[in-house]
C-alpha cells in the first residue's frame, strides 16, 4: 500500500506512533539520571548530540530499510506482522508497568556505562534508548508506505521535528518532572501504550489482508 502526498493524516500518524514508541515523557528520569553529574552545558550538549543521531539513524533506516529486507529476502507483510508483534509487546509492558520498573532498573546499570564509555550521547542514548529496536522496526514498516522522494523527504523532516520534540522534552525534564510527578509520567507511559498497542494490531491487520489476498 502506497500512501500519497496529499494523505496528511498518514504523517500524523507516523509522528504519534514514533512518540509512543519512543515515551520520550517516560525517558525524562532516565535522562537525568544519565546526565546529574554533568553540568548544564555538558547536559544540552548531550541532549542535542544524542537526539541529532537518533534522527540520523531513523532516517539511514527509512532510505534503506526496504533494501536490507530485499537483501535478506524478507517480505514486507513479513517484517510487518513481525513489527506488529514487537510494538504490541511493548505496548503490553507500557501499559501493565512493566517497562517502568525495567526504567527503575536501568538506572542502577548507569554508573556501569558511564564507566565504560563517557560519552552516553550516543550509546546508550541515541540507540538503544531512543532509536531502539522499535522505532527502527516501525520506521522500516512505515517506509513501505511511501511511494515518491517527496513522501520520504516529509518522513524525515518528521523525524527531525520528533527529535527536536524531544530535545525540548528533555531540555525542560526537571520542571515537567516536577509539574507531572510520578504518577503523572506513569499515567501518560500507559495511555501510550494502548495507542502503540493499536498501532501493532493495524500492522498486523493489513499484513495479514494482503497475504491472505494472495491466495
Amino acid at each position: 500500500m502506497h500512501v500519497l502526498f496529499p494523505d496528511f493524516f498518514s504523517y500524523i500518524k507516523f509522528f504519534i506512533n514514533l512518540f509512543a514508541l519512543v515515551n520520550p515523557i517516560g525517558m525524562i528520569p532516565i535522562f537525568m539520571s544519565m546526565t546529574n553529574n554533568q553540568t548544564i552545558l555538558e547536559r544540552n550538549k548531550t541532549n542535542f548530540k544524542a537526539n541529532l543521531s537518533a534522527a540520523i539513524i531513523l532516517c539511514i533506516t527509512l532510505f534503506i530499510g526496504d533494501s536490507i529486507l530485499n537483501i535478506f529476502g524478507i517480505s514486507i507483510s513479513s517484517f510487518r506482522i513481525a513489527g506488529g508483534i514487537l510494538i504490541i509487546l511493548i505496548a503490553m509492558s507500557m501499559v501493565s508497568g512493566k517497562i517502568i520498573e525495567e526504567s527503575e532498573q536501568n538506572k542502577k546499570s548507569i554508573n556501569n556505562i558511564k564507566s565504560i564509555n563517557k560519552d552516553i550521547s550516543i550509546v546508550p542514548l541515541a540507540i538503544p534508548l531512543i532509536a531502539g529496536p522499535g522505532a527502527i522496526s516501525s520506521t522500516i514498516v512505515w517506509s513501505n508506505y511511501y511511494s515518491n522522494w517527496i513522501s520520504l523527504f516529509l518522513c524525515c523532516l518528521l523525524i527531525f521535528f520528533f527529535s527536536f520534540f524531544c530535545w525540548i522534552l528533555f531540555k525542560t525534564g526537571p520542571c515537567l518532572v516536577q509539574f507531572l510527578g510520578k504518577t503523572g509520567i506513569n499515567v501518560l507511559t500507559r495511555i501510550m501504550g494502548l495507542l502503540l498497542m493499536s498501532l501493532g494490531i493495524e500492522f498486523i491487520t493489513i499484513s495479514m489482508k494482503s497475504i491472505l489476498h494472495h491466495f
